[in-house]
């Protein structure tokens, strides 16, 4: 594989608004009228509705993410999967509604290794996020590149995915359909195929059908906390996926709590753990 090690330290800086309306239409995807975290604040997880890709259609590549070169932030990695594996999340303080944001991201990190369906690459992004000139998110991003998928095989799991991590406190049962998946897709505008095009995902990316966006579990995870938390402030996220969910299969959101912190994961309809998250308040 080639050696990326050039591009660590590469950094970008970008600006945005914490304007009101993709705030109403991700309480409206999460079934509120409104949302629950402070008013006039951006809920935790909702800065994830800003900095938005905005890479021209004729930059575009087969899978829907812009085409990659020696232009980008990211490296021109040949691999052709992308997900987002998980990341950790420290809440410095509140983002009000309208506030102006500047975020600058880093390349932290790039590691090879040898996984048992092939090469894969881990870019680890630092995200500094400032709302109206002060500190008010420090987020770190995992994503991993893969090879292609076998032809004629279709993922229904991967690997590294664990039984049920053991009994729960509060459980709420998620049934995602296209229309869950395509509305939080156009909220963050996310082009992935794999999420809308389910010829694509099945015979392009081996699926066994569109694929639920690692970022809407876990905003879905931690929208489960706020629920069952009334009146609590986040400190701290972190979060892995371990396995991806379909469309069509019922999934579980799963949360125990201990002193200071709660755990959480999503559980698929066989019972195995697919994404595990932390909230420290």
């Amino acid at each position: 594989m080639d050696d990326y090690s050039a591009w660590v330290g590469r950094s970008e800086t970008r600006e945005d608004v914490a304007t009101a309306a993709p705030l109403r239409g991700l309480a409206a995807l999460l079934d509120h009228d409104m949302s629950l975290a402070a008013p006039d604040t951006v809920p935790p997880l909702g800065h994830w509705l800003y900095f938005l890709p905005d890479a021209r259609q004729s930059a575009i590549g087969e899978d829907g993410h812009p085409r990659r070169d020696e232009t980008g932030l990211l490296p021109p990695v040949p691999l052709p999967r992308r997900m987002w594996a998980g990341g950790r999340i420290d809440f410095l303080a509140p983002v009000p509604v309208g506030a102006a944001l500047t975020r600058v991201t880093t390349i932290d990190a790039i590691r090879p290794k040898r996984g048992a369906s092939g090469d894969l690459l881990f870019v680890t992004l630092r995200h500094e996020i400032a709302a109206d000139g002060n500190a008010a998110i420090r987020e770190e991003q995992d994503l991993v590149y893969r090879a292609p998928a076998p032809a004629g095989t279709a993922i229904a799991t991967l690997p590294s995915a664990d039984p049920d991590a053991g009994p729960a406190e509060e459980v709420r049962s998620v049934s995602p359909d296209p229309v869950l998946l395509f509305r939080y897709s156009a909220l963050t505008f996310n082009a992935h195929r794999i999420h809308y095009d389910r010829e694509y995902a099945q015979g392009a990316e081996g699926y066994a059908g569109l694929v639920v966006q690692g970022p809407l579990i876990a905003t879905l995870l931690m929208d489960h906390f706020l629920r069952t938390t009334p009146g609590a402030a986040p400190r701290r996220f972190t979060f892995r996926a371990e396995a991806p969910l379909i469309e069509g299969a019922p999934f579980d959101l799963c949360l125990s709590r201990e002193a200071g912190e709660a755990r959480l994961w999503a559980r698929d309809g066989a019972g195995r753990r697919t994404m595990r998250a932390g909230i420290n308040i």
